[in-house]
């Protein structure tokens, strides 16, 4: 399902793009998107921390971390076979990917041999340009694939392991026959290529990424003797706006989708005619935001005109796509709002949120719109993934997997037509855990009376979880949803007795726009006060303590984090904040920073707008610390992340240590309470959600249980014994 995640991953530049992910020896993160940037580098000195302290504090954890590196990789080997929705269905062929390159089977042979079709190997020898760079196995890993119509071409955009290199691989496509040439060999190779998508079998769309914004869309031409042109499309010119390309289901049109984070313009082209030339869906209107399906020489459009100014669904002819002719197929309830959209066979597939803050579908006939009904997902459901179809996939049936973050993904198809709702049989290996783990849903009435959700994962009752650590996730920002997707870290955690709390607080997008709106710019100190609602309501559920809780965010997430530790630090025992945002001040202060411009509109402009200023000098985590007690702290950070500027990171550690000190020296009984422990942890490399590497993040993971168990005092867990048979 394309729609409306499409726009909200433009317009939310702290996510990457996902890519194929396999859970063994060569794991890597689902649903991560790409940051490509010139890195600015920030010297450590300026700030007392020489380079041989930037992983200061973290030596008393290291043998507590190999323990944990063993039972994790075991964990991890135990869902090394979950389903996923790697593979892509050719004509004729299945494509799928391993660890070496891309490779194809042959759905007319009966007992099919893998072919490989992409060598990484191959595309790395090109691209060595240092010893060490020589040294490593592969340099490239695969992110996206996309076949042409009739399988003549493949084209896959791979990632640099090392940087945020990025680049597409053109390959023609040939049969297993003697020649001069290979059946299979790279045409060419397009350089920042990050969304992209066949027109026909000899056209290619794709846009690039230039530093961390996409404003360019070209037009590859292949032509019969080998040789190939390179066209311009379209240049968007306002520095917040991000764009992309995307086919729809029914792959009859190409979408040019540029959006920002509060308006969109959509330019289609009809892939059936030759002339493939864009036209205009709707000129952009401040505030209005807009994502467009096709259907049968209609228009399915989300827009965000209806109450509240919520998402509900339009329609409009091809022939006249703007505003003026939209007519309303249907409105949400206003405490269900959408959350995507799909165009399958004849009707309108949308993922939906209940009130209790459940996954719902919506199915509604196109031919007759009155005719919509629900369809109730599994209570455990947290997330959904829909299976983008291929060139021969099935168009009228949807196919998408339902996970939370303890329980596998499990296979489901609808067929809209029948009602029917089927679930694959053959996951019912992980059956026992959908029952064995619970999830409870819970609210928590804010400081202004908002109704605030929670998602409780826990293995005992709930009220015999008082002694049970408690591991907190935040985000809250962006209007980006908390990740819900399966971990199997989490998976460990749960089984080892933790409960695990998920708080939906305002900033994020499970409940809507409007959830967004209220924790934006002058209401940003909101997501601080959901926050402390949300443990409040925790603790006097009978869920944990302060003292057993610890709170886990990355990125913008810190914010309501760190805010909350320094005005509430006896909530929590301890922190893990991941490429934590800590200066907001100093950062939306620097408009030459990546994001600082387009980030008004989320943060406040500190500069032209002296009432943005004080509000974000009110909350911002680093210029708020204050001599006080603070919990313990795990800040890891990435020594070129193009997002984070390190420099706030090491301003932020310098001077709550020093906060502390303060605070132990003012007290008479000083000798008798011990310090928190505050472990600044600088990783090298640019990925700004961790290393993609599996034995990296498997060690970064590792060394965050260490820190956990120790700073809460728990003993360590022991592996279950194997029963004799």
């Amino acid at each position: 399902m394309t729609g409306l995640r499409s726009l909200l991953l433009s317009s939310a530049p702290l996510l990457r793009v996902s890519r194929v992910c396999f859970w063994d020896l060569r794991v890597s993160k689902r649903r991560a998107r790409l940051s490509l940037s010139v890195q600015r580098r920030y010297t450590s000195e300026a700030f007392g921390l020489s380079s041989d302290h930037l992983s200061s504090g973290s030596d008393k954890y290291q043998q507590l971390k190999k323990y944990f590196v063993r039972r994790l990789k075991a964990t991890y080997h135990r869902f090394h076979s979950i389903p996923d929705y790697s593979v892509v269905c050719g004509c004729h062929h299945v494509y799928f990917t391993k660890v070496d390159g891309i490779y194809r089977i042959d759905k007319r042979d009966r007992t099919p041999e893998p072919e490989q079709v992409l060598n990484l190997e191959h595309v790395s020898r090109a691209d060595r340009r240092t010893r060490a760079e020589s040294d490593e196995r592969f340099q490239w890993t695969i992110q996206r694939i996309r076949l042409s119509p009739r399988e003549k071409h493949l084209a896959a955009t791979l990632k640099c392991c090392h940087t945020e290199e990025l680049k597409c691989v053109v390959v023609r496509l040939g049969e297993r026959i003697i020649s001069i040439l290979p059946p299979h060999y790279i045409l060419l190779e397009l350089q920042s290529v990050f969304s992209f998508e066949w027109a026909t079998d000899d056209v290619l769309f794709y846009t690039t990424l230039e530093g961390l914004s996409s404003s360019s869309v070209f037009r590859l031409d292949l032509e019969t003797e080998g040789s190939s042109k390179v066209t311009s499309v379209y240049q968007e010119t306002q520095p917040d706006v991000f764009v992309e390309v995307a086919l729809s289901r029914d792959r009859q049109i190409l979408a040019i989708n540029c959006n920002s984070r509060t308006s969109s313009e959509v330019m289609l082209i009809d892939v059936t005619k030759s002339h493939l030339e864009p036209f205009v869906i709707q000129p952009r209107q401040p505030g209005l935001l807009y994502h467009v399906e096709h259907w049968k020489g209609s228009l399915i459009i989300l827009a965000n005109t209806g109450p509240g100014q919520e998402y509900q669904v339009m329609q409009s002819p091809t022939s006249e796509p703007s505003r003026a002719s939209w007519a309303t197929l249907f409105v949400p309830d206003p405490d269900t709002p959408i959350k995507d959209m799909d165009v399958v066979g004849d009707y309108c597939l949308l993922v939906l949120k209940t009130p209790a803050n459940e996954l719902a579908l919506g199915v509604m006939s196109l031919c007759n719109p009155k005719e919509t009904y629900f369809i109730e997902l599994p209570s455990w459901a947290c997330a959904i993934e829909t299976k983008k179809p291929g060139v021969a996939g099935q168009q009228d049936v949807l196919e998408f997997l339902l996970s939370s973050p303890v329980h596998p993904p499990v296979p489901f198809s609808l067929d809209p037509e029948k009602g029917l709702l089927l679930s694959d049989p053959g996951t019912q290996a992980h059956s026992e855990s959908h029952r064995k783990y619970i999830t409870t849903r819970l609210k928590a009435c804010s400081q202004d009376g908002t109704s605030v959700p929670v998602t409780l994962l826990h293995a005992a009752n709930v009220e015999d979880l008082s002694q049970a650590p408690l591991l907190v996730h935040v985000y809250g920002a962006y209007g980006r949803d908390l990740s819900m997707e399966f971990c199997p870290v989490r998976r460990f955690l749960l089984e080892q007795g933790w409960a695990l709390a998920y708080c939906h607080i305002r900033g994020g997008g499970e409940r809507g726009l409007s959830w967004h709106r209220q924790a934006r710019v002058e209401g940003k100190r909101r997501g601080a006060e959901d926050l402390h609602a949300c443990l409040q309501e925790l603790f006097s559920s009978g869920v944990s303590s302060a003292s057993l809780t610890a709170l886990t965010a990355c990125s913008a997430g810190a914010v309501p984090v760190a805010a909350l530790c320094n005005w509430k630090p006896n909530m929590m025992r301890a922190a893990t904040l991941q490429a934590p945002f800590l200066d907001v001040l100093g950062t939306m202060e620097t408009a030459v920073r990546p994001l600082t411009v387009e980030d008004r509109d989320e943060w406040g402009d500190a500069v032209g707008n002296l009432h943005h200023r004080h509000i974000v000098a009110s909350y911002c985590p680093l210029h708020n610390i204050t001599p006080q007690r603070y919990p313990s702290m795990l800040l890891t950070a990435y020594s070129g992340d193009p997002r984070i500027p390190l420099e706030g990171v090491l301003k932020y550690t310098k001077y709550v240590k020093e906060a502390i000190h303060t605070h132990l020296n003012r007290k008479q009984n000083a000798d008798c309470e011990s310090a928190p422990s505050i472990v600044l942890n600088v990783r090298p490399g640019a990925n700004h959600l961790g290393p993609e590497d599996f034995v990296q993040m498997l060690e970064e993971e590792a060394f965050k249980l260490a820190f956990l168990y120790t700073e809460l005092n728990l003993d360590t867990p022991r592996p279950r014994r194997k029963r004799k048979r």
